[in-house]
């Protein structure tokens, strides 16, 4: 039965996640324009940074239970961060033939991701 509730935090802990990151990238969208995909840059900047403190944190404090590493690492960051939609967003730049964009996309990415 444990092993089930394991698998329902991270299921909400991952919804959670992934509105957060719809919310930002209609937000980026909104005030940045569609030309470049702002949200998901700052979403996997954010993202890889906050999965970070938080990791560095479980490993020098370690007083927080299984369940809610799971909930705030697997699910809502696993959910907010978004290497699959990073991918469709550097393919779709490429194929509109914004190359440079491109290219600062993913090199900026793989530098602070």
């Amino acid at each position: 039965m444990q092993h089930l509730a394991s698998y329902l935090i991270v299921f909400l802990g991952g919804g959670c996640g992934a509105a957060i990151r719809h919310g930002v990238n209609l937000g980026g969208m909104r005030t940045l324009g569609p030309n470049f995909p702002y949200g998901t840059l700052f979403i996997n900047v954010t993202g890889s940074t906050i999965m970070g403190l938080v990791v560095a944190y479980f490993a020098f404090k370690g007083d927080m239970s299984q369940h809610w590493r799971l909930f705030l690492t697997t699910g809502v960051l696993g959910g907010y961060t978004t290497f699959s939609a990073f991918s469709l967003d550097a393919a779709l730049l490429y194929e509109r033939g914004e190359l440079g964009l491109a290219a600062v996309y993913v090199i900026g990415v793989r530098h602070f991701a």
